[in-house]
């Protein structure tokens, strides 16, 4: 497969969801115009309506994703290979799926999944959680292998900050380019990612959420106040 991305670069992950006053595929398309203006060499983008209105007024290659519940299983991102078929058909250059080894909701394996999809000549991303999946997902054929669910497995894992000792272990072990996601909220953190062996990274709500940003600033300026309230207390 010819790599889409042959320079280190961002792609931004643009998903909203109800509720969220920028949820619609017209607010997406713009963030996603927004971050190609910005340098970004890529988007991620959920659901069919999303990513074929980006593909088609972006341009930049997008990696494509849907995320659904299905009851009584773990596995969210692009959970059976009928979604994640649709998912290409609806234009993405790229299809993300979970690559951890918990259970899949049609029965099939993700050794299954990869070669189906891999077999149709679609592009997999795997959506790992610890070393030992990403080698595996490898081994079964993905083309690109992404830290995203570190710290969304019970085994993986659990911290705020992003999981660059992940980033580093994957890089030095699998001969695939490696995808930095995940809790990445600052350039520092992005460049410490390619630092470390990164070939892309995926930022996500540190720039398309506003309200999620807002809330960052909001927060730390109240503590400050308190603080300072307090001080003057004692």
């Amino acid at each position: 497969m010819t790599n889409l991305f042959p320079n280190k670069g961002l792609i931004v992950s643009c998903q909203s969801f109800p509720g969220e006053p920028l949820h619609g595929t017209p607010f997406m398309v713009a963030l996603a115009q927004s971050a190609k203006i910005g340098g970004a060499v890529g988007i991620r983008a959920k659901g069919a309506a999303d990513i074929t209105a980006i593909k088609k007024e972006v341009g930049l290659p997008v990696i494509g994703l849907n995320k659904v519940d299905i009851e009584g299983y773990e596995i969210y991102i692009t959970p059976t290979l009928e979604i994640a078929l649709a998912v290409h058909a609806a234009g993405a250059d790229i299809v993300a799926i979970d690559a951890t080894t918990r259970q899949r909701p049609d029965g099939l394996s993700l050794s299954d999944t990869i070669r189906e999809l891999k077999s149709r000549g679609i592009p997999v991303m795997a959506d790992v959680s610890i070393l030992e999946e990403g080698l595996a997902a490898e081994e079964f054929g993905a083309d690109y292998i992404s830290t995203t669910l570190s710290g969304y497995t019970s085994y993986s894992r659990q911290q705020e900050a992003p999981d660059l000792e992940l980033v580093a272990s994957l890089a030095g072990r699998v001969n695939l380019p490696i995808v930095a996601e995940g809790r990445i909220n600052t350039p520092d953190q992005a460049v410490e990612a390619l630092r470390l062996g990164a070939s892309l990274v995926v930022v996500g709500k540190a720039i398309t959420r506003p309200h999620l940003i807002t809330a960052s600033f909001s927060e730390q300026m109240d503590s400050y106040r308190r603080n300072e309230l307090e001080g003057h207390r004692h």
